[in-house]
Formats: structure tokens, C-alpha cells, sequence
């Protein structure tokens, strides 16, 4: 699989792989709070209008609720504005419309541009000065699909008491179109949808505590990209202040400079027939299109932050690298299979192929790669795809997620700040969907539905689940809960997890049936065989 047609699947369809659908309270008062009657109203106001929410199984839900105006006609590809206000008592039990995105396994095609929705969660009964620790979870998708609907935080809220917070923001051209026209009428251009994700936290703060949340007490986390937007919010100046802990899932810190996002949107323009020298032009083209047009000439957009920007003033990851970071406790891990989920394209390749893909990342190095991952002298039809994952996963091509990149990235941080270090290791799971004889492993979003069990890519997984799954479903939710809580995830009864320090580099493997183990650097670098990767640098997927 070429690196272009890594990009490919990133963008498309298995890009579902990448994203989530995915502690009792601290004081007496808060548990109370928790515990009182479910049947209370639940009309909470916010500094737009009041919302009502609903109730089941022990939480509340308020949904759908809008937190910057529609970004639509002279507003598309313009920071957020704020929402208007409202009248009377608005409902809030149905989700909002997501993003414009194209179709894929995480959803059907949208074309409405009227999407800056946030959620809310919260324990049945808790009430505005409860002050419990809030959750924020931004969704991945490669930042071209997915919305905040597919993580339904009511298991995470329900077990451990916290509140819980999943957002939309725009997506794809829509949220991170550079164009030079772009970039003079506003001084940068390509991360509006980042600045939503900012807009959504900015909204946490001015009203999480009447749902009964502390705004000073919010951790934010992010799946695959999500993750990326996490560390982004780490780095960026505008989210200072707008978080206390960060949490990062299968993510990296990638961004790209303003010239190259402006090359990628003209050659889009181009794409949409908004062509030509005139750039006003051009862009009032693009402003006049239909989602729909933009949707349709979008399908080999490749979406990424913008650096040497207002909102990111210098590359991201060379910010995380010299300690220019927000410098908040972390909790970052990533699946022992990563690359299993996008080498799926290899099923029923054979040796050929394989070899054909050792050479293409390895080049004259080749035959040391080939002497770590041999074929074998049996294969079957996924014997390739099962190698290629491996190498994925383990070189850090898939952006850094995985493997020796996720060892390099949580040294990074831990130089700078207290860092918990994970590796969801159950390999037997389930997996994301049913394909007959094809072994997920742990693979890029594996984990997700052991935290959030209503993640759905075609078939449901977590009812899927064994004993031992469900024991590990219920470890990870303390773990995260805690996290959340007090910036540690330290849980009585489970295995103890310390935080990651240089030399040792403790990073917990999370396992089912209770035996979630704890694997130093040695080890870990043996599993993933980093004293290759780390004197091979391969060029990454984006």
C-alpha cells in the first residue's frame, strides 16, 4: 500500500476506525448531588437560553445544543460567531445535524452547514454547584468525518460520577481550507475547525457549572484525530486556560505550514471549478457552491492544521519538542496493532506484494526490515496484511500513532509534565466489524467501545463482549474516570499505574481478565522493534 493510498483510507471510509461514538463525585455534597431524585426537572439555562434534557438509566442528557452561529453563506471558512439566543425553554434530546462530510462506515452523507452543536452529560439528580470533574471528548475521523454524536459519554458519566461533553466542529474543506484569498481576508486560513473545537471549550467554561460541572476542572481527549486536536489545544495560545488535564488516544501532534495548506486549497478550488488569477474571485466562487458541489470535489482533500499561524505560531510538534506546551498532567496511549486497521487492503496479497511494500518504505534498508518481519514459510491470505500492519504500527508511518512514534512522543512529554503511558494490548477482541477470518487484533479504535460501548461501525461491539471483556470495559472506564478526577488515573483494586519517567518508562498494558500488566521501555521497544525504526525514518502517511 502506497503512502498515497494510506492517505486514501485515512480520508475514506475506514476512517471509522479512527473515531469514537465513543468516579463518584469527590465530596459529600457532589455524591448527594449524584443521588437525589431522578425525576427533577431538567431545564438547565445557558447564556443563550435555557435547554431541557432527558433522562435514562441514571443520566441526563442535553443534546444538540448550539454553541456558535451556522457557519454558512459569508460565514463559511470565517472564525466562529457567536450563537443567537433563544426564547423560552429549548429541547435538547435529539442530537444536532452532523458536519458536512462525504458517506463512510462512520455515517451517511450530510450537507448541513448548521452543525456547531455541543452535548452534555451529567449523573440523574446533580444540579448547578455539584462541581464535578468534566470530560470533554473530541472525535476523530482524520478530520474529515465523524461527529459528536458517536460518543454517548453516559457509561463513562454513569460509572464514575463526571461530567461528560462530545462537540461538532466543521470538518474537511469546510473546517481546514487554506487559500490565499482565505488567508488575506483573515490573516491565516485553513483551521476553522479547530477554532470550533476552541469556540465548543470557550462555551464549557462560560457554562458547565449550571449543569453541575467545574470549569476548572476539565479534561479534554481525542481519538485518533482527536488526538491530534488534543495536542493541538496543548500547543495553541488561544486554548490556554480552557483545560486542566489532556488525554490523548492513538494521536500524534502533526501540522503543516500556510503555503502548503494554500497549494492543497487551490488545487481543491481548481477541483470545484472555482478557478482562475482573480483569488476574490475564486473565493467568492467557493462561498456560492452548494455543500454539496464542495462535498463532491472534496473526496481527495487532505485535511491538516496550519502553522506559522495565529493559532498555531510555530509546527506543533516542534512545539511539544521544546516544551512550548501547556504543561498539564497526560494521560497518552495507543493499541498494539495500530496499523492492523489500514492494512486491511492487503487481504489476499501475497509475498510479492509484501516485499514490493518493504522496499517501498525501506528502500536499500529493505532486507534489514525483511530480517525483523520475514515471511513466513506458511501463509495464508492475510499473512500480508498481518505483516504490513505490523510495520505500520510499528515505525510510526501511520502519523506517528503507535508503536516507537507513540515511545518517542511520550518521552517528549514527560520531560515537560507527570505523563501516564498506555498500550491497549487485548488482541481478541471483537473487532471494529465482522470479516470473516481477519484478525483486528488491537487496531487503531479498538479500545473505544471498552469506554464507549454504543460505538458503532456496522455491528455493535461491546454486546459482543465476554467476561473478561467486560472486566476490562469496566477497568478502562475507572481508569479514564480517575484520570479525569484528579489528573491520576490511580484506582483501588486495579493495577497500579504510575506515571512514565525517562530510563524505566513504565507504560501500562491493558489486558482483560484483571491482568492488565506493567512493561518497561525495554520490552516495549522489543515488541515494536524500535532499534530499527528509531535509525529508519519513513515517510509518514500525512
Amino acid at each position: 500500500m502506497t503512502v498515497s493510498r494510506i492517505r486514501t483510507v485515512l480520508g475514506g471510509a475506514l476512517i471509522v476506525s479512527m473515531t469514537a461514538v465513543g468516579l463518584l463525585p469527590a465530596t459529600a455534597n457532589a455524591t448527594a448531588s449524584v443521588t437525589a431524585s431522578a425525576s427533577a426537572p431538567t431545564v438547565v439555562p445557558t447564556d443563550k437560553g435555557a435547554v431541557r434534557g432527558a433522562v435514562s438509566q441514571g443520566v441526563e442528557r442535553f443534546v444538540g445544543i448550539p454553541y456558535a452561529a451556522a457557519p454558512t453563506g459569508s460565514l463559511r471558512w470565517k472564525p466562529p460567531r457567536p450563537a443567537a439566543r433563544w426564547t423560552g425553554v429549548r429541547e435538547a434530546t435529539a442530537f444536532g445535524n452532523p458536519c458536512p462530510v462525504l458517506p463512510s462506515g462512520n455515517g451517511p452523507r450530510s450537507e448541513t452547514e448548521d452543525c456547531l452543536d455541543i452535548n452534555v452529560w451529567r449523573p440523574a439528580g446533580v444540579r448547578a454547584g455539584a462541581r464535578l470533574p468534566v470530560h470533554v471528548f473530541i472525535h476523530g475521523g482524520g478530520l474529515t468525518n465523524g461527529s459528536g454524536a458517536q460518543n454517548d459519554e453516559s457509561k463513562l458519566v454513569r460509572e464514575t460520577g463526571v461530567i461528560g461533553v462530545s462537540l461538532n466542529y466543521r470538518l474537511g474543506v469546510f473546517g481546514f481550507l487554506g487559500l490565499p484569498a482565505l488567508t488575506e481576508e483573515g490573516g491565516e486560513s485553513g483551521n476553522y475547525g479547530f477554532m470550533d473545537q476552541q469556540a465548543a471549550l470557550r462555551w464549557v467554561q462560560r457554562n458547565i457549572a449550571a449543569f453541575g460541572g467545574n470549569p476548572a476542572a476539565v479534561t479534554i481527549d481525542g481519538e485518533s484525530a482527536g488526538g491530534w486536536s488534543v495536542c493541538g489545544h496543548l500547543v495553541s495560545p488561544g486554548s490556554r486556560g480552557l483545560f486542566a488535564r489532556a488525554m490523548i488516544q492513538s494521536g500524534s501532534c502533526p501540522s503543516e505550514p500556510q503555503d502548503r495548506a494554500e497549494t492543497t486549497g487551490t488545487a481543491f478550488a481548481r477541483q470545484a471549478g472555482c478557478d482562475g488569477t482573480d483569488q476574490a474571485a475564486v473565493l467568492g466562487c467557493l462561498r456560492s457552491a452548494t455543500a454539496g458541489a464542495l462535498l463532491d470535489a472534496s473526496r481527495s482533500f487532505s485535511a491538516a492544521f496550519v502553522d506559522g499561524t495565529p493559532t498555531f505560531p510555530v509546527n506543533v510538534r516542534e512545539a511539544v519538542d521544546s516544551g512550548r506546551f501547556a504543561r498539564v498532567p497526560l494521560l497518552v496511549g495507543a493499541n498494539r496493532d495500530e496499523g492492523r486497521t489500514f492494512a486491511q487492503g492487503y487481504t489476499g496479497a501475497g509475498k510479492e506484494a509484501y516485499l514490493a511494500f518493504v522496499q517501498g518504505v525501506a528502500g536499500d534498508r529493505a532486507g534489514e526490515v525483511l530480517a525483523r518481519y520475514p515471511w513466513p514459510e506458511t501463509s495464508d491470505a492475510y499473512t500480508a496484511a498481518y505483516l504490513v500492519g505490523a510495520i505500520m504500527t510499528d515505525s510510526g508511518m501511520i502519523g506517528g500513532i503507535g508503536g516507537c512514534g507513540q515511545r518517542s512522543l511520550v518521552r517528549t512529554f514527560e520531560r515537560y509534565t507527570p505523563t501516564y503511558s498506555y498500550e491497549f494490548d487485548h488482541r481478541t477482541g471483537p473487532g471494529l466489524t465482522q470479516i470473516p477470518g481477519y484478525v483486528w487484533g488491537a487496531g487503531h479504535a479498538a479500545e473505544l467501545a471498552y469506554i464507549w460501548p454504543s460505538f458503532d461501525n456496522g455491528t455493535p461491539i461491546a454486546p459482543l463482549f465476554n467476561a473478561d471483556e467486560r472486566r476490562l470495559a469496566r477497568e478502562m472506564t475507572q481508569y479514564w474516570g480517575a484520570f479525569t478526577k484528579t489528573g491520576r488515573p490511580h484506582v483501588a483494586r486495579q493495577t497500579v499505574w504510575p506515571a512514565y519517567h525517562g530510563g524505566k518508562g513504565l507504560t501500562l498494558s491493558l489486558r482483560v481478565g484483571g491482568r492488565s500488566v506493567l512493561i518497561d521501555d525495554t520490552r516495549f521497544s522489543v515488541e515494536h522493534q524500535c532499534s530499527l525504526w528509531d535509525t529508519m525514518p519513513v515517510t509518514r502517511s500525512f
